[in-house]
């Protein structure tokens, strides 16, 4: 997938290849199909479909949540270290204040240098120079803000098909409904014609 992200898609498309929800425009015609001879099984069906959408669409807020918080992160590693490439080659001290554990701050003196160290994750920390720092957070903001983009797209979409498969589920079970009280009006008048029928006679 990571080929197809760079890809542009189409307003009714995902990212992440979600399946759409199909749009009913008949439902006389789409119940007459082999698989949809019972309707209680189709709305079965689709709550499942809808069930799926629902555990997606959480997926995919955790994502964006996550994505929102690191992005502030990259900003400002990325200023610093802009910063300190403006400084390298002079004697001035850059005064900051480092995060020490949850609200507290120590702070700090920090060197004229051309090396920086970067978490990367996973309790792992590298050494770069301060051009490949810079290199390296401008590709992971970009990565990050992209990212972002496509999650929101697709939260869109995913709500769209939720209501989509709401929305059918509603007008196959309004049907139904309808077939019922049809078949069971039909089954009340023949006892009467019968009745009528020996009446004439």
């Amino acid at each position: 997938m990571a080929g197809d992200s760079d890809k542009p898609v189409d307003e009714s498309k995902s990212f992440m290849g979600i399946p759409e929800a199909q749009f009913v425009e008949d439902v006389d015609t789409f119940m007459t199909k082999e698989d949809n001879a019972n309707a209680q099984d189709v709305i079965r069906r689709l709550d499942e479909q809808l069930n799926k959408y629902k555990f997606m669409e959480v997926h995919l807020q955790a994502r964006r949540k996550k994505l929102k918080s690191q992005i502030p992160d990259i900003k400002s590693s990325l200023q610093i270290v802009k910063e300190m490439k403006t400084r390298k080659d002079t004697a001035e001290v850059i005064e900051t204040r480092f995060l020490l554990s949850d609200q507290v701050y120590m702070k700090a003196n920090i060197p004229p240098t051309d090396r920086v160290c970067l978490w990367l994750g996973a309790n792992v920390m590298l050494e770069y120079g301060l051009e490949e720092a810079e290199g390296l957070l401008s590709k992971n903001l970009g990565n990050a803000t992209k990212n972002l983009t496509q999650v929101e797209h697709d939260l869109d979409f995913l709500r769209n098909q939720c209501t989509t498969t709401e929305v059918t589920m509603a007008r196959i079970y309004n049907w139904d409904v309808k077939r019922r009280r049809a078949q069971k009006a039909t089954a009340d008048d023949t006892p009467k014609e019968k009745e009528r029928g020996k009446d004439d006679k």
